[in-house]
């Protein structure tokens, strides 16, 4: 059982799920003087963004890439506050190389923005006006961003932020609020453009788990554009978890305390207040409760749900039910000798294969692939990590479990050796995840990843807020604005550190 905090005059925080939205809101408050104990079921760190090591080869578990590492980024602004060294990492250069079906050379997002105007008016003709109004509302939305809104608002301090945000160029977004890319597509007479459409709805497909015909432009343009320099995507020296680690250690520095292999089972409220937290100890089966002055929630809003059982708002829990089914995954993790990997690989592709099948059943694929002496395999090997958005259901409703997972596995195989040099003899290392196996891993019900997707009515002022119906109680993650990937949990993280400390200053 754990003392949460000898210094009873210290506001005690509970965060519930150790993913980086989780660590960076626990190490921030840390870093600010509150007692915080951070709970997780997992055996390490990371959530999504952990890894697993198999065999000399370090694999990645979801997140490959990450955003904000620039000066001025989120990533690069909390570890300056927390005063940890950034970890060493490599622009994305191309971000992505997109192959579409039938097509032997792709696409590439180049990081240099001339470079990448060059490719898509080569790829895409006559669509360059399209491309020019992403940039001009990247440009706008990005320094909003940069302002530290909260979105979306739910008291006169949030809107007070919101507003400090805004400024006369703001107002240029308005009249894009309510539209999809699929509305602007067809706006700059694009919309029969099928070749341009799937090149959007493979990289969207990503970035906001919906097409382009379904996800909010204003998301679109930032999703889109972040690739380009000065922003970027990076490639970590090491692995993903250098990210997780530097904030472990950032928050047992500062005398915060993480538990892992500890699971919530649910989350406490008395007269509409958020007051701890029953905790199982994995290890021992020992339960007990573990009181505090606010509960930070990093789940997705499932779950929240779920850890609130009948103290769950009604409103709120229905709101949730009607969210589309959200997605799950399929990964497949390879080792392979370094001459399966072709010359001047970029470290991340993406592939087609049928342009009729819906994207996501296993008929596109992202692929990241490690680069010589970057931690992630010996020398003269390389790993290469293959993943495809799934319907998580199928998982849960089949008898033949193993033979469907050893199915999409050959099938990746068989569609990576269209461009790797995939034989008996080059492959050293193969292991596959589920939605089943995210589940077990993580925590997350039914393995969903990714979010609740950026349509219009989830994104930004109408997703999901910080701040819970309940008093006291937070949620930070991918749920909520401004979306997943490592730096958008990090936003949602520093927004719950700046409106719990408000509520403090009162």
């Amino acid at each position: 059982m754990s003392n949460l905090s000898a210094n009873k005059n210290q506001p005690r925080v509970i965060v519930v799920g150790a993913g980086i939205g989780g660590l960076t809101t626990a190490a921030l408050l840390a870093h600010r003087g509150y007692s915080v104990l951070t709970l997780d079921q997992a055996l390490v760190p990371g959530g999504c963004a952990s890894t697993f090591k198999r065999q000399g080869f370090t694999f990645d578990v979801g997140a490959t890439q990450v955003a904000g590492l620039e000066p001025g980024g989120i990533h690069h602004r909390i570890f300056s506050e927390l005063n940890i060294e950034l970890p060493d990492a490599t622009p994305c250069d191309p971000a992505c190389a997109v192959f579409l079906p039938g097509e032997n050379t792709p696409i590439n997002v180049w990081r240099d923005p001339q470079k990448w105007q060059e490719e898509r008016q080569k790829q895409f003709p006559g669509s360059e006006p399209f491309w020019q109004l992403l940039a001009t509302l990247f440009k706008v939305s990005w320094e909003f961003q940069g302002r530290d809104p909260v979105l979306p608002p739910r008291n006169f301090w949030d809107i007070l932020q919101l507003t400090k945000a805004l400024r006369p160029n703001t107002l240029i977004t308005a009249p894009f609020t309510f539209m999809t890319v699929g509305d602007a597509l067809r706006l700059y007479g694009l919309g029969n453009d099928k070749r341009l459409r799937t090149f959007l709805d493979l990289q969207l497909k990503l970035y906001s788990q919906v097409n382009a015909e379904e996800t909010a432009l204003l998301y679109a343009a930032t999703a889109l554009s972040v690739s380009q320099s000065p922003q970027g995507l990076y490639h970590l020296q090491g692995s993903m978890q250098v990210l997780s680690d530097r904030l472990v250690e950032s928050l047992e520095r500062d005398n915060g305390k993480l538990l892992m292999r500890h699971t919530v089972e649910k989350i406490n409220v008395e007269n509409g207040k958020a007051n701890g937290v029953v905790i199982r100890s994995q290890k021992t089966g020992e339960i007990w409760t573990e009181n505090a002055d606010h509960v930070i929630a990093n789940v997705t809003v499932q779950d929240l749900v779920k850890l609130l059982g009948e103290k769950a708002p009604s409103g709120y829990k229905h709101r949730v039910k009607k969210l589309p089914s959200p997605s799950g995954a399929f990964v497949v993790y390879i080792g392979v000798d370094k001459s399966a990997i072709p010359y001047d690989c970029p470290p991340h592709l993406q592939f087609l294969y049928d342009i009729n099948g819906p994207i996501g059943e296993n008929n596109s694929l992202f692929v990241s692939v490690s680069h010589e002496g970057d931690g992630r395999a010996p020398t003269g090997k390389a790993t290469i990590i293959a993943s495809s958005f799934v319907d998580f259901t199928q998982w849960y409703n089949t008898e033949n479990y193993q033979e469907l997972k050893e199915k999409f596995t050959q099938d990746a195989i068989s569609k990576l050796s269209q461009y790797f040099y995939l034989k008996p003899e080059t492959i050293i290392y193969v292991e596959a995840a589920t939605p089943k196996t995210f589940a077990h891993y993580t925590g997350r019900e039914k393995g969903i990843v990714g979010g609740i997707g950026q349509r219009i009515p989830t994104f930004g002022p109408f997703g999901f807020a910080n701040r819970t119906p309940i008093n006291n109680l937070w949620l930070v993650g991918d749920s909520t604005h401004p979306g997943e990937g490592t730096a958008g949990v990090s936003y949602s993280a520093l927004t719950v550190v700046r409106q719990i400390e408000a509520e403090k200053g009162k």
